[in-house]
């Protein structure tokens, strides 16, 4: 036979200052994850799409587009990887800290 569950406490509102704070937190999260998104793209896609463009530009003698399809991309993608796990550690450990203070 199936126990019934206990009872769920009623939520806490947070407080108005909590709220604002959130707020800050999540919209510096989504400017970060845009600008980072927009990268992913410019090295992904336009490097692809403007190839003929830019054949006239070398990286370590290679054209551009070829070394961007080669291993540029994957190298730019595990550096924005990289980067927005250490920005959003920062971040949250900014708001745990004003929210523990």
């Amino acid at each position: 036979m199936d126990k019934p569950s206990p009872p769920v406490p009623p939520a806490r509102t947070p407080s108005p200052e909590l709220q604002a704070r959130r707020a800050i937190h999540w919209r510096k999260t989504r400017r970060l994850t845009a600008i980072l998104l927009l990268i992913w793209l410019l090295t992904g896609f336009l490097t692809v799409f403007y190839a003929r463009e830019l054949l006239h530009l070398n990286l370590f003698g290679w054209p551009l587009p070829f070394y961007m399809a080669a291993q540029g991309a994957s190298l730019v993608y595990l550096a924005i990887i990289a980067f927005y796990a250490w920005r959003m550690q920062r971040l949250d450990r900014a708001f745990h800290a004003e929210e523990h203070a």
